[in-house]
């Protein structure tokens, strides 16, 4: 039986009433993303249906799903809040702390030795709280996710932005910070702003080249990093229908690279088929009996442009296979432009490396479809001309591939398995000759792909396609290989053309596994011990942080004005900072390293108003916080863009920093900076961005009738002795206001259940 089957068969059997309850509300047919939130609502239905984009809604998640590197912070967090065991069901997955270099055997070896004080930490505060752990080598959190979890019609959170992956399972899963974690297990309602509807209808069915990849980089060239943000999208039509439930998942995983709160599926045989597939008979059963209440109701497919907020229609026999690159996901190539698109930009057309697997793309069926062009090489007499590297999403994926020969056919071309974990996808990749920083090209089936993303160096060409392109490319060893019309010279100096890939959706034989790495905790978490040492440089129990002095706050110094695209990689980074996210002092050293500063046009040098000299972000931050200097740090469009990681709110908050002032944010930074008690605000005039000097000191006015929807008044004061007085704005509701007030979410939540 699967993981949390009475919870999910209440569920069902509650669902028609409430679906039924909705259709009266909203006096008309329903959206799948409808049917989901109001079927999650915390409490009871309101008198008037929720408006989107602008009303706030508290929900009741079903589960929540936390990786190794932020579930530190988020478990660090929920100790404080004072219960005995968390409130709904939740699991952490080791994940991020697995450095790819050699292989899966050695480098999971490293990883155990070195993380033993994390993963020992880890194991203990799930066993404690009641919380199921997934050991290191278990696999990807999303995969392990869709494997075990994942159900049609449900809600589920995670501490990663790819939480979404769920969504190929039907599912409305969000990422979020470790903040709103903390409070769905310590039994409080999430919340969140009714999302948009974004509607993309799947027409045609895909075919030969091209994969369920190639829909979502399409998307992602016509929306951009940004066209998503606010808003729920859902996929339907006979496209959608036709796709695999994995491929489903690729789909919903790299649609947090459009800013999209998240992506979903209607529920269909795929999703029965994958159900039973991996054991879960009993779920696909229960779906089934309320089959009608788990997709979108036809009248809403049939005439779409009268219940989403947006409309994009895709002829999937039509689409042709895409690249999207370099450095933002969502520069879209289709294959036959990209040698004018090479040509033109000056790419390196030379593939050093091919990686495969990851997330987003590690189904049995993606690993099926590039092994059967991976086979091409011995049986046409073809030589692999880039390296190649896999990253297995399970263990059950792995064990099942290796059973099933697919390792020895990639092993035959030189490849290199890394362990089931995110490895090179979010920078654990220690790659050769990285460090020489040489301009090169890379091809991946991973979901992002910004400067230093994968393996540190900022001259890394990173291009993102479908598993089987990837391989095809690998192959070819060059960029504008089109496998669709192009040939290649074999060892014997024939021209030969690579055969159209295919594979199988589910394992002809079943899923196997020896060891899944499942540990369930204890039936009494009571007597077991949590100990952090005061000592380790990994982990460091949390203070509370202080609450707002009660007035405005004036006499703040400008930190940094950030330019261009500042994601919460440039302003916490990944790679080897990962060892650190559970001790906030320590992670707080890479602050702000990788923001371009306005003033120079160099990461990691902005000048300190204290001395006139430049220096390091954080060290110029904790001489300021040493004098008891608040700062402001400004920023440009989609600020906190990427992965949810809350670091990139924390370590500023730690450090100092009593407001982010930018353009526009991406939603999860900005829930994420709000939780943590700071001040996030929008310019009301973007042109004033512009007015913002070097040396500015700055006062923040209106905080003593701090309210929902009165912008707050900012006054730059610039060294020549003039000023600049704007409006800024923020859309902190009632809630909010006194998350800052409070000095953070979590001190409400420590008041509530007693906590000292």
């Amino acid at each position: 039986m699967a993981f949390d089957f009475d919870l999910i068969k209440k569920h069902y059997e509650q669902l028609p009433a409430k679906i039924a309850e909705t259709k009266k509300l909203l006096g008309r047919p329903l959206t799948l993303t409808e049917k989901i939130l109001y079927a999650h609502l915390w409490d009871k239905f309101p008198a008037n249906a929720y408006e989107r984009g602008k009303s706030y809604v508290d929900f009741a998640p079903d589960r929540v799903a936390m990786q190794d590197a932020t579930a530190q912070m988020a478990l660090l967090q929920f100790m404080q809040a004072g219960r005995a065991k968390v409130a709904v069901p939740s699991t952490v997955h080791c994940d991020h702390l697995i450095q790819a270099r050699d292989n899966s055997e050695v480098d999971l070896k490293r990883a155990v030795t070195e993380s033993k004080e994390v993963y020992d930490f880890l194991a203990s505060v799930s066993d404690k709280y009641g919380i199921g752990f997934w050991k290191p080598g278990a696999g990807i959190i999303h995969q392990v996710v869709l494997e075990n979890y994942a159900f049609p019609g449900g809600m589920m959170i995670g501490t990663d932005s790819h939480t979404v992956n769920a969504g190929g399972l039907g599912m409305v899963a969000i990422g979020v910070g470790g903040a709103d974690a903390c409070d769905v297990m310590a039994g409080l309602p999430w919340e969140l702003k009714f999302p948009k509807l974004i509607g993309i209808k799947l027409t045609g069915k895909l075919s030969g080249w091209t994969a369920p990849k190639d829909v979502i980089l399409k998307v992602a060239g016509i929306l951009t990093v940004k066209g998503g943000t606010g808003a729920i999208v859902e996929y339907f039509g006979e496209g959608a229908v036709a796709m695999s439930c994995t491929g489903k998942g690729t789909i919903c995983n790299m649609g947090a690279e459009i800013g999209a709160t998240t992506s979903t599926f209607g529920y269909d045989d795929s999703m029965s088929r994958y159900l039973r597939g991996t054991n879960r008979a009993d779920i696909a059963d229960a779906a089934d009996a309320v089959r009608e209440h788990l997709t979108g109701d036809a009248e809403v497919y049939a005439n779409p442009e009268q219940y989403f907020d947006q409309v994009i229609e895709i002829n999937l026999s039509e689409l042709e296979p895409h690249l999207n690159g370099p450095f933002t996901p969502d520069l879209a190539t289709p294959i036959s432009k990209m040698k004018e698109e090479a040509e033109k930009n000056g790419w390196p057309t030379k593939v050093e490396v091919g990686l495969i697997g990851s997330c987003t793309n590690s189904s049995y069926e993606d690993i099926s479809r590039s092994v059967s062009i991976a086979k091409q090489v011995a049986e046409k007499s073809l030589k692999t001309k880039a390296e190649f590297t896999i990253t297995p999403g399970s263990e059950q994926v792995r064990f099942t591939i290796e059973r099933d020969g697919f390792l020895d056919t990639f092993d035959k071309i030189g490849a290199k398995v890394f362990s089931n974990a995110c490895g090179p996808c979010i920078g654990m990749w220690d790659r050769m000759g990285a460090d020489k920083q040489e301009k090169n090209t890379i091809v991946h089936s991973f979901n992002r792909n910004f400067a230093k993303r994968a393996d540190g160096n900022p001259n890394t060409y990173a291009f993102v396609a479908s598993p089987e392109l990837v391989t095809a490319l690998a192959i070819a060893g060059d960029l504008t290989f089109n496998p669709l019309t192009d040939t290649l010279t074999n060892e014997k100096g024939e021209q030969v053309k690579l055969d159209e890939p295919s594979g199988f959706e589910l394992p002809p034989r079943g899923f196997a596994v020896d060891d899944a790495g499942y540990q369930a905790p204890a039936e009494d978490g009571s007597k077991v011990n949590v100990a952090v040492d005061p000592n380790s440089s990994r982990l460091q129990l949390l203070a509370p942080f202080p609450k707002w002095e009660g007035t405005d706050l004036k006499g703040l110094k400008l930190l940094i004005k950030a330019k261009g695209k500042c994601t919460t990689d440039h302003i916490s980074m990944a790679g080897p900072w990962l060892k650190f996210r559970g001790h906030l002092d320590n992670i707080s050293n890479n602050m702000l390293i990788g923001a371009v500063n306005y003033f120079n046009d160099k990461t990691d040098s902005i000048k300190s108003q204290l001395t006139g000299e430049y220096g390091p972000v954080p060290a110029t931050q904790r001489a300021y916080k040493a004098q008891g200097i608040g700062t402001v740090v400004v920023g440009d469009e989609n600020y906190g863009e990427g992965s949810s990681r809350e670091h990139a709110a924390m370590e500023p908050r730690f450090l100092g920093v009593r407001a982010v002032l930018v353009k526009s944010f991406a939603r999860i930074h900005e829930t994420n900076l709000k939780k943590q008690g700071m001040l996030a605000l929008t310019f009301a005039d973007k042109e004033d961005y512009n007015k913002i000097q070097e040396d500015d000191t700055i006062d923040i006015l209106g905080l003593t009738s701090f309210a929902p929807g009165v912008p707050l008044t900012l006054v730059f004061h610039h060294a020549d002795g003039s000023s600049d007085t704007i409006q800024a704005n923020h859309t902190y509701n009632e809630q909010q206001i006194e998350w800052f007030k409070e000095g953070a979410a979590l001190n409400i939540i420590r008041k509530q259940f007693g906590a000292a």
